[in-house]
């Protein structure tokens, strides 16, 4: 899609629709941190506050986000941080584990499962339009990783919940609208109830600045790509190691029990893994456990 045919679409509103029936088919169906990531500070008041704009498709892809499903959890062999490749439709053992736990009918395995099921990120595209803690960020483009919250604003800015407000695509240059990221402390971990979007207005009035920001966007298909993903059979060897058992005797086809992004969770390294034994770091923009993951991640390295 052109970057006449993006304008075109956004005066028909044809994109808002298309993604949200995306996102309907959605939900039915190593080193240090990557510099291509945007995450919000506290200020010294511990609150944040940016204003951001949700960017549309990259060049070639159609859907301006990507989801990561992960896995984080400490056993008595260490930390397991990884992702799940359930993202990708496939098995994971991590899932397989839990089914059978869920299934043994001792509520003790079934909280055992809460500790270690699914979290769920998204990752999109997106203009710093202010950032206060850090102003150099302001005018760039950059991958933002962000939980189930502030996906939910997203959608109720594309489907209303009330008949007098009118549905808006947040990822439009022309018909969307700046994200108000508003950021307290609540119960120890960051809290993004306040976050709201302001009125529809275009990001910029010059087409010209427009498509060159379009162009530097990432692609969102690499967040997902296969290189991000370790094999079934290396997974399944760090699970035994890290649950400190044998392999388990048979394999569940299913998964189980629902994500949850309230905790730490995988950040995807972009950049061709080292090696598929090496577990990499965790940055996490939703809560500060993730810092603290990663420090155990390099120990787990170790």
């Amino acid at each position: 899609m052109s970057f006449k045919d993006l304008k075109k679409q956004s005066s028909l509103g044809s994109l808002t629709q298309k993604l949200v029936k995306e996102v309907e088919k959605m939900n039915t169906a190593s080193g240090g941190a990557d510099e291509r990531l945007w995450k919000p500070e506290l200020d010294k008041s511990g609150n944040g506050y940016a204003v951001i704009r949700f960017l549309p498709s990259p060049e070639g892809e159609e859907i301006p986000w990507a989801k990561m499903y992960s896995h984080a959890f400490q056993g008595p062999g260490g930390w397991y941080i990884e992702n799940s490749l359930t993202t990708t439709g496939g098995k994971d053992p991590v899932s397989e584990h839990n089914r059978e736990l869920w299934n043994s009918g001792n509520e003790a395995d079934k909280d055992v499962v809460r500790r270690q099921k699914r979290k769920l990120s998204y990752y999109a595209n997106i203009y710093v339009v202010k950032d206060p803690t850090n102003p150099a960020n302001e005018g760039k483009v950059f991958l933002y990783k962000f939980g189930k919250k502030i996906f939910d604003k997203v959608m109720e800015a594309m489907q209303p919940e009330f008949e007098d407000e009118s549905p808006i695509n947040p990822f439009d240059f022309w018909q969307g609208a700046n994200f108000k990221l508003k950021i307290v402390k609540k119960d120890g971990y960051w809290n993004y109830d306040k976050s709201e979007f302001d009125s529809v207005s275009p990001l910029l009035e010059d087409d010209d600045a427009l498509e060159a920001i379009w162009k530097k966007q990432y692609s969102l298909a690499a967040v997902t790509a296969p290189d991000q993903f370790k094999s079934y059979e290396d997974l399944q060897k760090r699970l035994t190691y890290v649950l400190g058992q044998r392999p388990p005797a048979r394999r569940v086809d299913e998964d189980v029990v629902d994500e949850d992004n309230t905790r730490g969770s995988y950040t995807p390294d972009f950049n061709a893994r080292k090696a598929q034994e090496t577990v990499t770091s965790a940055v996490s923009s939703s809560s500060d456990e993730d810092d603290a993951l990663s420090y155990f991640q390099k120990l787990a390295e170790e």
